[in-house]
């Protein structure tokens, strides 16, 4: 019971990406980071941006829902998360945050949270309303995805530890710096000595000293000769093994190493590319292109091969010009359409659907 002139308070709590789940995800990120998962380093970024660019370049035909942001945005959750899923209204809507349920190992139901810039809100959704793209899911929980630095959390450690290594190296150890024997002297005269050094380059430095060292002999017949401080990196074997981390991590993309070598050629290059777009990308989008006609109503079909041109020209051009010399002489031996379109199938040549 209130008073009439008591105004009602309106309680506000978080949604399910409001603060509390801000501070969540950035506290998980951060764990996640230190178990050596490997998102910050720059072959994973690499190989994530070449599924986003390839992705977003894909001819779409049936449905004008999935522009190329909606690709791009699906490719880097999908290489990150192993899975996107999309709020399907007037447009696709990227949700940043969701929870589902399911029924025989499909699901009915989402709760999809939606990035604003003033915050989150939370809808609900049937399946039926929801894009859900997932790759790699296990058969114990076949409704979530995994993304590839999942299924390989070995060597994305490996590269981790590496690269933090190699880090704390540059920053703490002492570079390209040197111990000078000298003979026995004051500490004042010794750090005298060590600032008339600094920032002396090109120059030839000159020092005499008539102390007798601890070892005996005058100082000029003392061993001189100065010693590196530099760690020897070689023998740690840590170039040869970011090298191999590196080359493991950019396979588990789908990109092939040979892409990464500063000695690759344009067939390399043209080769890497074949592999990437027909064993990574063109799978990933028929499974789009699957799930976008099951949820959208009409026939929709993803491209990657053709706008990104990754087949052997000249072998295509040898291919076409066999088939149709191989119709003309059909032609001319008087074969009917259907004894042509048999022949054709026994070496697995079908008309495009």
């Amino acid at each position: 019971m209130r008073w009439p002139w008591q105004r009602q308070k309106v309680e506000k709590r978080a949604s399910a990406s409001g603060f509390t789940a801000e501070i969540m995800a950035a506290r998980e990120s951060y764990i996640s980071g230190r178990r050596g998962i490997g998102e910050l380093t720059a072959t994973v970024q690499s190989c994530i941006s070449l599924w986003e660019n390839g992705l977003s370049v894909a001819d779409v035909s049936g449905t004008e829902m999935l522009d190329r942001r909606s690709l791009a945005l699906a490719a880097r959750s999908v290489a990150l998360r192993g899975e996107a899923v999309f709020l399907i209204d007037d447009r696709l809507i990227p949700c940043a945050d969701w929870d589902l349920r399911t029924r025989d190992g499909e699901p009915t139901a989402y709760r999809v949270s939606i990035s604003e810039a003033g915050g989150g809100t939370s809808r609900t959704a049937l399946a039926a309303e929801v894009l859900h793209i997932r790759v790699g899911a296990d058969v114990a929980a076949p409704y979530y995805g995994q993304a590839p630095l999942r299924r390989a959390t070995l060597t994305a450690s490996m590269l981790h530890a590496v690269e933090g290594a190699l880090a704390e190296i540059f920053e703490n150890a002492p570079l390209g710096s040197q111990v000078l024997p000298f003979p026995e002297a004051p500490e004042i005269d010794l750090e005298k000595l060590g600032r008339s050094f600094k920032g002396a380059r090109g120059k030839l430095l000159l020092r005499e000293s008539v102390s007798v060292a601890s070892a005996g002999g005058p100082a000029p017949q003392t061993d001189w000769r100065p010693s590196h401080l530099s760690p020897d990196l070689e023998r740690s074997m840590s170039i040869e093994t970011l090298e191999a981390s590196r080359n493991s991590i950019a396979l588990a993309f789908g990109v092939l190493p040979g892409l990464l070598n500063p000695a690759t050629t344009g067939p390399m290059v043209r080769e890497a590319q074949r592999h990437l777009a027909q064993w990574t990308l063109q799978p990933m989008a028929e499974l789009i292109a699957e799930e976008a006609t099951a949820k959208l109503g009409q026939s929709v079909a993803l491209d990657v091969m053709r706008p990104l041109q990754a087949y052997d020209a000249g072998g295509r051009a040898r291919a076409l010009s066999g088939i149709v010399q191989a119709l003309a002489q059909a032609k001319e031996a008087g074969l009917s359409e259907k004894a042509i379109a048999t022949a054709f199938s026994t070496v697995d040549l079908r008309e495009p659907e």
